[in-house]
């Protein structure tokens, strides 16, 4: 996964950033209510089956 900050002269800087897919799958299965609309649909479309 890679994730954009902003430098302190305001540039972007990409960092790669290591997830355990599975705690990221279950927390966001958890939290499944405070997901908006298009992020469960973007969920579905990779055939996660909880949406």
């Amino acid at each position: 996964m890679e994730r954009v900050v902003v430098g302190a002269g305001g540039e972007e800087i990409v960092e790669q950033v290591e997830v355990g897919l599975g705690a990221w799958l279950n927390n966001t299965k958890s939290r499944r209510t405070g997901l908006s609309a298009d992020q469960l649909a973007q969920l579905a479309e990779h055939g996660v089956e909880w949406v």
